[in-house]
């Protein structure tokens, strides 16, 4: 008896209990779609009642607006256009100013364009000893066997011989890092000139066709140029030397004679030179 009597006390208690928990869940579930509904309204106020037509007449009204002051700027390039068809004056429509000088006239002023070497390609390829070096050798350069020499005056003042077959090009210029026969004139660029042996074709007395190394200077673009028998020469182009021609460097009062070591002998003629072509031609061969 007290078992059933515990039983359905149990029973009675639940019984008022599921009412009052049925409400509380109703309770919060509807907390919880009220708390949802205003979060979405919140981050998309696009979906609010009346927000997203008032956004599109505010769209519409931004478009006629950006229509109606393109149509302005374009009549007014108009005007200007027209304007400048009939004076001839360039002017720029929207700012307004005004170019006085003809075209005519600017395109004189106009600078122009300079094709000379700057160098730049050569940055990676041809330094030496940390500086760029503005002359690179041709593909046809060559050792000579001749021993050529440079005997240098200054006022009928002789100074040591410079031998110069020991190389086939040799750099003159005031830099003495790098240069090969140095220049200490101030009015001698710091790499003022080369002197290149090349080795070029040549026609022979019975008509066949020979190879020999000759000697050639070039001018680097020197400020006060590189003279050939009181002759200024074009920079970077070259000129054939001969024997007992005289070079002149800037305003140097130094004079370079170009001899050989038979230069002195009488018995030189043209058939000994033949015969050094021959020896250069078999052993560039």
């Amino acid at each position: 008896q007290e078992r059933d009597d515990y039983c359905r006390r149990g029973t009675e208690e639940r019984k008022q209990r599921y009412p009052s928990e049925q409400e509380h869940r109703r309770e919060r579930s509807g907390d919880r779609d009220r708390h949802r509904d205003h979060s979405d309204r919140r981050k998309n106020p696009s979906e609010r009642p009346g927000v997203r037509g008032h956004e599109r007449e505010r769209d519409v009204q931004n478009i006629r607006e950006q229509q109606a002051e393109r149509e302005f700027y374009n009549e007014r390039r108009r005007e200007h256009r027209q304007n400048n068809e009939g004076s001839g004056v360039e002017q720029n429509p929207e700012l307004g100013q005004s170019d006085s000088k003809p075209k005519e006239k600017a395109a004189v002023n106009k600078e122009k364009p300079s094709f000379e070497l700057s160098g730049a390609l050569l940055e990676d390829t041809n330094t030496f000893r940390g500086v760029v070096i503005k002359y690179s050798e041709p593909p046809e350069a060559r050792i000579p066997k001749k021993r050529w020499r440079l005997y240098p005056f200054k006022n009928d003042e002789f100074l040591p011989v410079m031998y110069i077959h020991r190389q086939s090009a040799y750099l003159l210029g005031r830099h003495r890092r790098i240069a090969d026969i140095p220049i200490d004139h101030p009015s001698c660029s710091k790499q003022h000139a080369v002197f290149q042996y090349r080795l070029v074709e040549y026609t022979r007395a019975d008509g066949t066709v020979g190879r020999r190394v000759r000697p050639y200077i070039i001018d680097l673009g020197s400020g006060n140029g590189t003279f050939l028998n009181n002759q200024r020469i074009e920079p970077q182009r070259y000129y054939e030397l001969k024997e007992k021609d005289v070079l002149k460097f800037g305003f140097s009062s130094r004079e370079y004679v170009l001899l050989h070591e038979s230069s002195d002998k009488s018995e030189a003629n043209t058939k000994d030179d033949d015969d050094d072509d021959e020896k250069e031609e078999e052993s560039d061969s």
